[in-house]
């Protein structure tokens, strides 16, 4: 796997590009080298189950604000951006779909202490809001195993690029 040929620091930010929690990304290094892209992923999943709220929430704050609407205007400017391109069901939202992924994704940081966090590769902006709506109604702890289930989905994406 070309993913073991990287030197440390390397694959370190290969792996903070994944997925910026600190004590995934030592645990990912300890598991090098990698058989294969099934043991990374496997490998990706066991260092993740198990982690700390504190360790999830740095996770969490890797992530732009879904419906942060400057914010994403000015990343569709740079296609290199992974988040970019992950959110591109955005790139075409009108303004009043944009507004309210902006105002919910605000009571949601509100209400949970952490941006609203979704896989959100092959979704449209409507479908975005309606499962952030959905989820504003979740307690924080069965909302932090949301987002964090949505955190593990990003990074095994982003993984089988790396792989």
């Amino acid at each position: 796997m070309e993913i073991n040929k990287l030197a440390e620091g390397q694959l370190q930010d290969k792996f903070l590009q994944c997925c910026t929690s600190m004590k995934w990304v030592r645990r990912m290094l300890d598991d090098c080298p990698f058989r294969d892209a099934g043991h990374l992923s496997v490998c990706a999943d066991k260092n993740w189950l198990g982690l700390e709220e504190s360790d999830y929430l740095e996770a969490f704050a890797g992530h732009p604000r879904i419906g942060d609407v400057a914010s994403l205007r000015e990343k569709f400017k740079s296609g290199e951006k992974i988040a970019a391109k992950e959110q591109s069901g955005v790139a075409n939202a009108d303004e009043v779909v944009l507004a309210s992924l902006a105002a919910d994704n605000r009571s949601y940081e509100d209400r949970f202490g952490f941006i609203f966090i979704v896989c959100a590769t092959g979704k449209t902006a409507g479908q975005m809001l309606d499962l952030l709506t959905s989820r504003l109604k979740l307690d924080r702890e069965a909302e932090i195993q949301n987002a964090a289930e949505q955190q593990r989905k990003i990074f095994q994406i982003r993984l089988q690029q790396l792989s």
